[in-house]
């Protein structure tokens, strides 16, 4: 019996001792700092971005969709939904999407790293490193490389996030972003600063061993189409409104020279204006076509009548009813600039869509 409660006392003693270790166990700290590869916290992350209007009007603004990893190899890469732009407030939004980040041809952007193991190897031990990292951002379909100071701070071991030490400013015109600048102030009326001021804190979750985070999982996370934050399913008139009168500003609804014929590339905007009449059931709209002041005033009135009946064609053909659509032509009479420079005459020949009842 003695012999009995000796083993029990031990064999309870070594099940005690090994309970107690096994969570030490499994939060030991790897040397590895990429073992298995991270994944994105999307949730606990944020990206954003600073922009000043009217001299010293400050507004900071972030983006609502990120996914991204960091492989095994130290390869990071953040991708960013544009239509997930979030100002707070719906129709500045739609002014950010449309205007300026013109997601209908550039649907997201692309933040693209290494990360060198040797240099990281310690940070199990030192808990938060300091590094200068070279990154490449592709973004309104331009590709820029990069340097930022970013510190690298271990949570835990399953736990690693990535921080901007200091805001990393970029100037619009090597995005190309200049004319969706100018869009925006014609919008609001407002002046706006050619740069934006951007930081970020995100956050990576270490994936579980044997299932390592890989690139082409990370391209099929999110669908651009239902990251946009914005009423679903039908729209009220003040939604409805605000968005026709942004479309009117886009300038993406192009034809051929001296003619009637939309461009391939008008189409990308052109579904989206379907996407939004389809959502405004109730409303009646008005397409209506207008030149700059080149060739004889009946040409221009023709030709205005002809590219307004192209876009409602378009719709139709869609699934929108005729009935619903008013299509005008002004010809050269309603100019929204002097046709006195090429830049001008360029904005007078438009699309413009407004609600009729």
């Amino acid at each position: 019996m003695r012999h009995f409660l000796i083993r029990h006392f031990i064999s309870l003693t070594f099940f005690c001792l090994t309970a107690g270790l096994m969570p030490l166990m499994a939060t030991a700290q790897s040397a590895d700092p990429f073992e298995n590869g991270w994944t994105l916290n999307a949730g606990d992350s944020r990206l954003r971005y600073m922009s000043v209007k009217k001299g010293n009007v400050a507004e900071t603004n972030s983006f609502a969709t990120l996914s991204g990893l960091i492989t095994e190899g130290g390869k990071a890469q953040i991708r960013v939904l544009l239509d997930s732009v979030d100002t707070k407030v719906d129709l500045r939004n739609v002014r950010m999407r449309f205007l300026f980040f013109e997601t209908f041809l550039h649907p997201e952007a692309t933040i693209t790293a290494q990360l060198d193991p040797d240099v990281l190897r310690d940070l199990h031990n030192t808990r938060r490193k300091l590094i200068n990292l070279n990154f490449t951002l592709s973004l309104h379909g331009v590709t820029v490389e990069k340097t930022a100071e970013v510190a690298i701070a271990l949570i835990n071991n399953d736990r690693v996030t990535v921080s901007a030490t200091t805001p990393i400013a970029l100037t619009l015109t090597e995005f190309n972003l200049e004319g969706g600048r100018e869009k925006l102030q014609e919008a609001a009326s407002v002046t706006i600063l050619p740069l934006g001021i951007v930081s970020f804190d995100f956050v990576f979750d270490r994936s579980s061993p044997g299932t390592p985070p890989d690139m082409a999982q990370l391209m099929q996370s999110v669908a651009p189409g239902s990251a946009a934050l914005e009423t679903k399913g039908t729209m009220d008139r003040e939604a409805c409104v605000g968005r026709f009168e942004i479309l009117s500003r886009t300038g993406n609804i192009y034809f051929t020279t001296g003619s009637a014929r939309l461009a391939n590339k008008s189409k990308p905007l052109l579904d989206n204006l379907y996407d939004i009449v389809n959502r405004c059931p109730d409303l009646s709209i008005e397409i209506a076509g207008h030149t700059d002041s080149d060739g004889g005033t009946k040409s221009n009135q023709r030709l205005s009548e002809r590219r307004a009946g192209a876009v409602g064609h378009y719709l139709q053909g869609k699934g929108i009813a005729a009935s619903r659509m008013m299509i005008v032509g002004y010809g050269e009479a309603k100019p929204l600039h002097p046709n006195t420079s090429k830049a001008n005459k360029s904005k007078n020949r438009r699309i413009e869509f407004s609600v009729l009842n």
